[in-house]
């Protein structure tokens, strides 16, 4: 069965209103989550400055699991979940929860690897100077790691796009919805051409963005 283009392009802009939508609110959320998760992982961890190894460990272990398990299983697994928090698991809205799911401890983890690039001899002046944990952390390890926290985001942001098109394999929305009930589902090519084409075009303007405010950021 042919599509037809002349209403068929409706359907794509849409598809990619849905994919942004889920992107953008799934990426605001795990932030949320993902960059004090990931503060605490770096600050109680052995020898740094709220050292707590019982917090670190149980976190670490948490983070570690849930980024083991492929988006695609945890998206069926948590289905109650995803049900009692927005009514359904079916549509954009409910894609959006496993994907905080799934993005939260994956940004967590990037910002720990950001924070932990700064000198630890930036971090040891500044409690030589008398500064206070939460003032570490807010004049000097964040502002330190910024460059590369924009980087860590937009790679996190590219992951959203992809994990937002496998959504579609359940009726998640968005692009990878209409791939896979135009393309896959009804054998016609073109549409899944013009489907890959977009989310290539918005993962390489995501990563050319990300990149040049990265770099205007460092050179201050």
């Amino acid at each position: 069965m042919q599509v037809d283009w002349s209403t068929f392009w409706v359907d794509i802009l849409n598809a990619a209103g849905d994919t942004l939508t889920m992107v953008g609110f799934s990426l605001l959320f795990s932030a949320a989550i993902g960059i004090p998760l990931g503060v605490v992982l770096v600050v109680t961890r052995k020898g740094h400055i709220l050292e707590n190894l019982a917090v670190f460990n149980i976190l670490n272990a948490i983070v570690n699991v849930l980024r083991s398990i492929p988006f695609i299983i945890l998206m069926v697994a948590i289905i109650p979940f995803t049900r009692f928090i927005v009514g359904t698991s079916i549509g954009t809205s409910a894609a959006i929860v496993p994907l905080i799911v799934y993005a939260g401890p994956y940004i967590a983890r990037l910002v720990e690897n950001s924070l932990l690039e700064i000198d630890p001899g930036i971090v040891e002046a500044a409690e030589a100077m008398g500064a206070t944990p939460w003032q570490t952390i807010f004049r000097i390890l964040l502002p330190e790691a910024f460059s590369s926290l924009i980087l860590s985001f937009t790679i996190a942001t590219i992951g959203l796009v992809g994990a937002s098109a496998m959504a579609g394999a359940v009726g998640g929305g968005g692009l990878g919805d209409l791939a896979i009930a135009y393309g896959y589902q009804r054998f016609d090519t073109d549409v899944m051409i013009v489907t890959v084409v977009l989310l290539v075009i918005l993962v390489q303007g995501l990563q050319s963005a990300g990149n040049i405010l990265s770099r205007k950021i460092r050179r201050r």
